[in-house]
């Protein structure tokens, strides 16, 4: 089995890590404090084929693997998860288009967002249903050649920035299958009865947008269903499958970025008439640290080939999601603890970091979930 990346994934890799180191320094601190997204980036990053690595030529995409985007997220959250999560995000859904939308749709949706003229985001997550999804209230119903959707979503990412929104509704509350009664529709942000309102003072990930949805008798071109009647559900899965993995990428290179922070405080900063960096319990910690990042890093390596290899598995990339956001979580804190006062001021980096670290554990499937999953193929297995 060889682990090493292609030549052209190494200069994916380089290109990314040069852009972000070029870029993100001089104002990721101004984005996170007033909660913004310098556009101006955003046009840099698709220039470059950042934005949309993994859609298709035919819609104007480079056409990237799986594993070369998570590359791409990796180095950019290792200098700046904000910034890494509002260029990541702008082509959030897009995965559902590419394998669920017709070809009319992927034409008018995809095409925009390689181009610079669009923003997408997903709506599905509602103030009464996170983790259960099939707890959505927000419903569509059929009139004509029109679908109305009335009710409220909440934490969508880019929800204020989008052009079009595609959003998860109940459409059929009367099949007995729970997970046949779901719809993903296309919303377009002119649409009458459609607001967004920006959620402000985040935790962490303050330069990427956040809003709260409310839809009042929305009326939607019966056109602007994706997929099948009843699909909706498991077109949610195939969106989190892909972007857990994703994330997975994001906490390697939060964590990264950290432990990298930390060796350079530790490498320059004095106690007890020595550099800390030669204190043996602090050794060992940068030890261990060093070796959890590489033990994510191939997990989600793995993950990515088992799913451009055509051989997707949910399992290992839950694994891979869980793993690498409590990878980070933990590690940041260790690397915080390492600046000692001097980390807990906004003026270092790591401080950030910190706050940016406890969103991987949360969203696209919280830490329980993702341990359900694996849990119920382990056992699965066991049979």
């Amino acid at each position: 089995m060889d682990f090493r990346l292609t030549k052209e994934q190494q200069s994916i890799k380089k290109a990314a890590r040069e852009f972000a180191e070029g870029e993100f320094p001089q104002i990721a601190k101004e984005c996170d404090e007033e909660e913004k997204f310098d556009l101006k980036l955003l046009e840099k990053a698709r220039d470059l084929g950042f934005v949309g690595a993994n859609i298709p030529e035919e819609y104007g995409g480079p056409g990237l693997s799986t594993l070369d985007r998570a590359i791409i997220m990796e180095e950019f959250w290792r200098i700046d998860p904000g910034l890494g999560q509002a260029i990541s995000s702008v082509t959030f859904g897009s995965e559902i288009l590419m394998n669920h939308a017709s070809e009319e749709q992927k034409k008018k949706y995809l095409v925009p967002l390689v181009e610079g003229n669009a923003i997408i985001a997903t709506a599905i997550t509602e103030p009464d249903a996170g983790s259960d999804v099939t707890g959505v209230q927000t419903t569509a119903v059929r009139e004509g050649n029109e679908w109305v959707i009335n009710g409220s979503k909440t934490f969508i990412t880019n929800g204020t920035l989008a052009d079009y929104t595609i959003v998860f509704c109940k459409t059929h509350p009367d099949e007995s299958n729970r997970h046949k009664q779901f719809s993903m529709f296309i919303v377009e942000k002119n649409m009458v009865g459609f607001r967004a309102t920006k959620l402000k003072n985040k935790l962490g990930i303050r330069a990427s947008d956040t809003a709260e949805l409310s839809f009042n008798n929305v009326r939607v071109p019966a056109e602007n269903l994706i997929g099948d009647e009843k699909s909706g559900f498991n077109q949610t899965l195939t969106l989190f499958n892909r972007e857990r993995l994703v994330i997975a990428a994001q906490a390697t290179g939060l964590a990264q970025g950290a432990l990298e922070q930390a060796i350079r405080h530790i490498s320059q900063r004095k106690q007890f008439g020595q550099k800390i960096s030669s204190f043996q319990a602090i050794r060992f910690k940068i030890a261990e640290m060093g070796t959890l990042i590489e033990a994510g890093r191939s997990l989600y390596y793995r993950a990515a080939w088992s799913v451009d290899s055509g051989k997707e598995d949910h399992s290992l990339i839950a694994m891979a999601k869980w793993f690498c956001a409590y990878n980070a979580v933990n590690i940041t804190q260790e690397a915080l603890q390492m600046h000692g006062g001097y980390g807990y001021f906004n003026e270092y980096d790591i401080a950030r970091f910190y706050r940016d670290s406890k969103i991987l554990e949360i969203y696209e499937g919280t830490r329980e979930i993702e341990k359900v999953v694996i849990a119920n193929a382990m056992l699965g297995r066991a049979k």
